[in-house]
């Protein structure tokens, strides 16, 4: 193992990276102002607590501060990887107030991959509890479609899925597979949503795809909304 690969491995380097990440995204976020769209939509989706809520990977890092715009402290986790990044994302979203739950995203309908399994149930076992959930629902390394885990998630537990985007007009997109946002403080940004979406109790194929598809349409729909809100040009599917 290289120098480089042992020294980002450690525990230490991780928690700073991780605790530096999360006070980086709080002087964002309070640098930041931000337009709400639709109105009453946070609201409505409080209402509806316990929630399931689909974002895009690599748009998703300010979302631990929209629970904050709330009346209720409800409690939230969010689905992180295992892999070394995931981490210190991990880190950073415990820093910020999120509870995690450790694991990967599906492969089109399989769930086998990454604790894949345990992750789902996890999830379950918390939304049954009163937790919400966030979750990216891209096909991991195939951006902007949806997998069908969100959607199973949904019809197992009963618990509606919004959909949601948060965009700044000051950010740096990169050149990966999922065009993370870097957000920049000092500017302009939206929060754009969509909900509730309901999947049956036990969906057969054709329902199961319906549903994947008007969650992976809706949170196209609100990338390139929050984008349009917030300025600074539109998202890269």
């Amino acid at each position: 193992m290289s120098l480089v690969k042992r020294l980002t491995s450690s525990r230490p380097f991780q928690k700073a990276v991780g605790v530096m990440a999360a006070e980086y995204l709080r002087l964002v976020w309070k640098t930041t102002g931000f337009v709400v769209e639709p109105e009453g939509i946070l609201e409505q989706a409080e209402c509806d607590f316990p929630i399931i809520l689909g974002v895009w990977h690599g748009q998703h890092y300010l979302f631990p501060f929209v629970r904050r715009s709330l009346k209720r402290d409800h409690p939230v986790k969010v689905l992180v990887s295992r892999h070394r990044d995931g981490e210190i994302n991990a880190i950073a979203a415990e820093r910020l107030g999120i509870g995690t739950i450790r694991g990967s995203g599906n492969h089109g309908g399989g769930f086998a991959h990454k604790g894949g399994v345990g992750a789902f149930y996890q999830m379950a076992a918390a939304l049954e509890q009163g937790c919400s959930i966030t979750l990216t629902a891209d096909v991991p390394k195939v951006a902007r479609r949806a997998g069908e885990g969100i959607v199973r998630l949904a019809a197992v537990s009963g618990r509606p899925i919004y959909v949601a985007s948060v965009a700044t007009r000051n950010r740096i997109t990169l050149d990966t597979w999922d065009h993370t946002e870097i957000n920049l403080p000092f500017g302009l940004g939206a929060f754009v949503g969509q909900g509730p979406f309901h999947v049956p109790h036990d969906p057969d194929a054709d329902a199961l795809e319906r549903a994947r598809l008007t969650v992976e349409a809706a949170l196209n729909a609100v990338s390139a909304r929050a984008h349009v809100l917030a300025g600074g040009g539109v998202a890269r599917g």
